[in-house]
């Protein structure tokens, strides 16, 4: 996926309905790249989530020698998958403990997702938020 999390919250404000803004979200979701089956796995599934959503972590080592993560991941359903490419356009590309700084509430709030998502999809993408915290954590912690 191409898409910045900057633009996504730029369109976000140019978008005054919520149902635009789903649509859009909708949209986000089908330009990720799909999983492969394999990938598919209990290992790389996000508990915590009503709908079934995996979560690939790879990491790589930046020219300063810090791990940096990138992540790609899908859904089975649509706004989730739309989620999916918010939270992977918000971490995808950054050094480990830039992912632990990001104000992701603030973030969230500025896109209005706290008071129009359910309580459901709400957790869901706290599991997901989580997953990529630990996963961050973790790689730090190798370093």
């Amino acid at each position: 996926m191409t898409t910045s999390i900057d633009d996504i919250v730029e369109t976000f404000e140019f978008l005054d309905d919520w149902e635009d803004r789903y649509k859009y979200l909708i949209d986000l979701g089908r330009e990720l790249p799909e999983l492969a089956e394999d990938e598919r796995t209990d290992e790389n599934k996000v508990r915590g989530c009503v709908s079934q959503v995996w979560l690939i972590t790879s990491i790589t080592t930046g020219s300063d020698g810090t791990p940096v993560l990138t992540f790609r991941g899908d859904s089975d359903a649509l706004i989730v998958q739309g989620l999916v490419a918010v939270v992977t356009a918000l971490f995808s590309g950054k050094p480990a403990a830039a992912i632990l700084e990001i104000d992701v509430e603030a973030i969230f709030s500025k896109l209005g997702l706290q008071e129009h998502l359910t309580p459901q999809r709400s957790n869901g993408l706290r599991s997901m938020v989580g997953r990529i915290r630990s996963a961050a954590q973790a790689a730090l912690t190798e370093a």
